[in-house]
C-alpha cells in the first residue's frame, strides 16, 4: 500500500506519518522536545500501520481483533484533524516567509508552545490507550481460520435445466467445441461472479464429454496449489502413477505423457490470473485430436491469455433479459406467471429489478420467497427493503453476498478501496470515468507510480476493474477505451456491506438515519430529499460528502470542518423558486481538494476562494467564478461552461492539466496569451468565434506553446466540433 494516501484498509495512516515526518525534519531540528514527542508517536504508528496491513490479508477477524483494527483506524483520522487543524492555527497567517520558516517563529511564543503540547498530549493518549487495549486483550494477527464452503461448489450440483437462460449460450459454446478442426481449442467463458459460468460449463461438460477419451473438472482457488491441482486433474483424467510429493516439472511431464495419444475435454473453473494459466497450460501438449478446454474465469484479460493462439473464442456472460429473469423467477416459486397473487405482481416487478438480470441473485431470492408460512406480501417487502439494505441478515442472501465477495477479496489493496468508493454513487446511475477518476485522485487513493501522472494511473485501476467485470462498461469511446460504468446492483449491496463494516461510507436514506448514533462517518452519501441535518449530530470528521437526493436542504458547511470533496446535484420544483442554497461557507473548507456541482443557477458562491489552498478541482455549472480563482496553486481541474470567458490570470494557474468550455469571442487579449503559460495542460476545450487575424495569430501562438496538450477540442460558430489528438 506504499504510496497511497488513503485506503479502506489502513484509514490515513500514511497520510499521517508523511505530516508527523515534516514536524520531525531539519527545519524544526531547533524544537527538540517537539521532535522527540512526534518521533515516539510516529514510531507507534508505524508499528500499527504494518499491523492494520497486515490484518488486511485476513479473511476472517475474530471480534477483538477487528475491534482493535477499527479503532486504529479511526484513530489514524482524528490524530491527521488535530495535525490539520494544528498546522491551519500556525500557518494561517503566513505570507511570503513560508509555512515551516513562520511555524517555527510562531512556535517559539508560549502561547503556540501550550497549545501545540496540549495536542501532541491528546494524541499520546490516544496512541497509548489504542496500544494499552490490544495488550490487555492480548490481541494478535491470527494464523488459522474456519474455512467456509465455497459456493461455487453448490453451483457445480445446480440442476441446469431449471437455470432459464443457458440454452441459448450452451449451444453457442457447444457449436464452438465440436466443430472439425483438429488443433487444441480454447473457449474462455468470463462475466462476474453468479452470472451462472460455472453451471454453463458444467452443462456444456455434461453433453460433451462422452465424445471424448477423457475428461476433468478441476477449480481453481484464488491463491491455488498448483501441484496439488494437478494431481486433481491426473486423478479424474485416470493416470495411474502417483503423483504426490513430485517436483512440478514431472507431475507436468507425467501429465503430458498420459494424454499424449489422447483427445481430452478439460474445464479450468474460475481461472483468477495470467500466471497460474501459464504454468497450467503445459500440461496439455497439441497432439491434433481434437482436443477442447474451457476456462472460466471473472477477468476478460484472463479469457483473451487463455483463448489466445487457439481460435480466440470467448464467451461474455450477460444478465438475463427481462422476460428470461421473469421465467425464472415465477417458476421456482408458483411453476408459472400467471400463478402469482395479484397482489404480488408489483412487489415482484421491483425485487426483479433489484436482482439485475443476475441468475444467483434470482435463485437466491426466489428460495426465500418460495419458504415459509407467513404473510406472503409482508414477506416480499421485508424481502425487497433487504435487497436495498446493507443490514440484510438473510443466509440465503448472504451465500449470494460471498460469491461476489470472492471477486472483491482478490482485488489488491488499491483496488479495494477504488471499488468500494463507487458506493458513493446512487443506484443504477452512469459513472463518468473522467470525474472517477479525478475523486479517486482528490481523495488520496491512488498511489505515485514513477514518471506517470496520478490520473494515468487513476485510468489504469478503473479499466481493471473492467476487466475484472467488477463494474459494467456503457459508453465506449472510439479507441475503444470506456468513458462511463455502472455497478451492477448486487455488487452495489456488497460495497454498501463493506463500507458499513469499514465505516468507508455512510448511506444516510431516511430521516431516521438521522436520529440514532452514528459513528464517526468519514464518507457520506446524503440521498434524502426535503430534509436537514439535525442541529446536534456532528459533521466535522466527514471527509467527503455527496448529495444526490435532490434536497436544497443542504446541512450548514459549518458542520464539515475537515471536508476534502464536495459533490451536489441540486433540483428544483416549485415551491423552490424563490430560494437560494447558501454555499458561501464552502470559502471556509481550507481541506477541500474537489468541489462539483450541478443544478447551482440559484446557488449563492463565494466570490473569493483563496483560502482552499488545497483545492484540485472545480467543476460547476454555475454562470460565475471566483475572482481569485488563478490564486490556488494546485488546481488541476477548471469547468465551468456557462461562465464564458477565460478568467483574468489565467496564466497564473500554471498546475493546471484539464481546462474545459470557455468562450475566446469575450476572452480579453491578455488572457488568451496567459493561455500560453499553462504548459502543464493535457486537455483544453475553448469555443472560438474571432473574426479578427490578429486574435486568432495570438490564440494560434498561445496554443503553440501548450508542450504537454495530449487532446484539444474546439467548438466552432457552426456547431462542429474539431479534435485534435496531440
Amino acid at each position: 500500500m506504499a504510496g497511497i494516501m488513503v485506503s479502506a484498509s489502513t484509514g490515513v495512516m500514511n497520510s499521517l506519518l508523511g505530516k508527523l515526518a515534516t514536524l520531525m525534519g531539519e527545519e524544526f531540528a531547533k524544537l527538540k522536545n517537539l521532535r522527540k514527542e512526534v518521533k515516539h508517536i510516529s514510531d507507534e504508528l508505524s508499528s500499527m500501520k504494518d499491523a492494520l496491513e497486515r490484518l488486511a490479508d485476513v479473511d476472517e477477524l475474530d471480534i477483538q481483533t477487528a475491534r482493535w483494527r477499527d479503532a486504529v483506524r479511526e484513530m489514524s483520522y482524528d490524530i491527521e484533524d488535530i495535525i490539520d487543524d494544528f498546522m491551519c492555527k500556525i500557518g494561517e497567517k503566513t505570507k511570503k516567509s513560508g509555512f515551516v520558516h513562520d511555524t517555527i517563529q510562531r512556535l517559539r511564543t508560549s502561547r503556540a508552545r501550550h497549545q501545540i503540547a496540549g495536542q501532541i498530549e491528546d494524541i499520546k493518549k490516544l496512541v497509548h490507550e489504542t496500544s494499552a487495549r490490544r495488550e490487555r486483550y492480548k490481541v494478535d494477527v491470527p494464523t488459522s481460520l474456519n474455512v467456509a464452503v465455497d459456493q461455487r461448489v453448490v453451483a457445480l450440483y445446480e440442476d441446469a435445466a431449471k437455470l432459464v437462460g443457458m440454452e441459448g449460450p450452451t449451444n453457442e459454446v457447444v457449436s464452438w467445441l465440436k466443430d472439425e478442426k483438429k488443433k487444441l481449442k480454447v473457449v474462455s467463458i468470463v462475466g462476474f461472479g453468479g452470472l451462472g459460468k460455472t453451471t454453463l460449463a458444467k452443462e456444456v461438460y455434461h453433453k460433451l464429454k462422452g465424445e471424448f477419451h477423457c475428461g476433468a473438472f478441476v477449480p481453481v482457488s484464488q491463491n491455488p496449489n498448483i501441484p496439488k491441482l494437478l494431481h486433481s486433474l491426473s486423478t479424474q483424467l485416470g493416470c495411474q502413477q502417483s503423483f504426490h510429493d513430485c517436483e512440478l516439472n514431472v507431475l507436468l511431464d507425467q501429465l503430458r505423457e498420459n494424454l499424449k495419444n489422447k483427445r481430452y475435454f478439460i474445464v479450468i473453473d474460475d481461472l483468477w490470473d495470467v500466471a497460474a494459466w501459464s504454468i497450467i497450460k503445459c500440461a496439455f501438449q497439441e497432439n491434433n485430436l481434437g482436443s477442447r478446454l474451457i476456462v472460466t474465469t471473472r477477468i476478460k484479460n484472463v479469457a483473451e491469455a487463455c483463448s489466445s493462439g487457439h481460435h480466440e473464442h470467448i464467451l461474455e456472460m450477460k444478465p438475463l433479459s427481462e422476460e428470461d429473469s421473469k421465467k425464472l423467477f415465477f417458476e421456482r416459486i408458483f411453476s408459472s406467471e400467471e400463478a402469482c397473487p395479484g397482489q404480488l405482481r408489483d412487489v415482484s416487478v421491483e425485487i426483479l429489478k433489484k436482482c439485475g438480470g443476475l441468475p444467483l441473485a434470482i435463485i437466491s431470492i426466489s428460495s426465500i420467497l418460495a419458504s415459509g408460512s407467513s404473510d406472503q406480501k409482508e414477506r416480499w417487502n421485508h424481502v425487497l427493503d433487504s435487497l436495498g439494505s446493507v443490514s440484510g441478515t438473510n443466509l440465503t442472501l448472504e451465500a449470494m453476498r460471498q460469491i461476489l465477495n470472492l471477486s472483491y477479496k482478490n482485488l489488491p489493496h488499491h483496488l479495494k478501496t477504488c471499488f468500494l468508493y463507487l458506493g458513493m454513487f446512487l443506484e443504477d446511475s452512469e459513472i463518468y470515468r473522467r470525474e472517477l477518476v479525478r475523486l479517486w485522485v482528490s481523495e488520496g487513493f491512488i498511489s505515485k507510480a514513477r514518471g506517470q501522472r496520478a490520473e494515468q494511473t487513476a485510468i489504469s485501476y478503473f479499466n481493471e476493474l473492467v476487466n475484472r467485470s467488477l463494474i459494467q462498461p456503457v459508453w465506449i469511446n472510439r479507441d475503444g477505451s470506456v468513458g462511463s460504468c455502472k455497478v451492477h446492483d448486487m455488487l452495489l449491496d456488497l460495497i454498501l456491506y463493506k463500507s458499513a463494516e469499514e465505516n468507508f461510507i455512510t448511506v444516510v436514506h431516511n430521516q431516521e438515519a438521522l436520529i440514532g448514533p452514528f459513528q464517526k462517518p468519514r464518507r457520506m452519501l446524503f440521498n434524502l430529499a426535503g430534509a436537514t441535518l439535525p442541529g446536534d449530530v456532528s459533521m466535522s470528521q466527514v471527509r467527503s460528502l455527496a448529495m444526490w437526493g435532490g434536497s436544497m436542504n443542504i446541512p450548514s458547511l459549518s458542520y464539515f470542518k475537515y471536508l476534502r470533496v464536495f459533490i451536489a446535484h441540486f433540483r428544483y420544483n416549485s415551491a423552490d423558486d424563490n430560494r437560494k442554497i447558501d454555499l458561501t461557507g464552502l470559502c471556509k473548507l481550507y481541506q477541500l481538494r474537489h468541489i462539483w456541482i450541478r443544478g447551482c443557477s440559484k446557488c449563492e458562491l463565494p466570490t473569493q476562494i483563496r483560502g482552499l489552498q488545497m483545492l484540485e478541482t472545480f467543476d460547476i455549472d454555475g454562470s460565475c467564478i471566483p475572482m481569485d480563482i488563478f490564486l490556488l496553486p494546485h488546481l488541476l481541474d477548471l469547468c465551468v461552461p456557462f461562465v464564458g470567458k477565460l478568467p483574468e490570470g489565467i496564466g497564473k494557474m500554471k498546475s493546471l492539466q484539464h481546462l474545459y468550455p470557455f468562450d475566446t469571442p469575450d476572452t480579453s487579449l491578455d488572457s488568451i496569451k496567459g493561455l500560453g503559460e499553462l504548459t502543464n495542460l493535457i486537455t483544453l476545450t475553448l469555443v472560438t468565434g474571432l473574426s479578427e487575424d490578429i486574435d486568432m495569430d495570438v490564440l494560434n501562438r498561445s496554443l503553440a506553446k501548450l508542450c504537454n496538450l495530449e487532446s484539444l477540442q474546439i467548438f466552432s460558430p457552426d456547431s462542429r466540433i474539431h479534435k485534435f489528438g496531440l
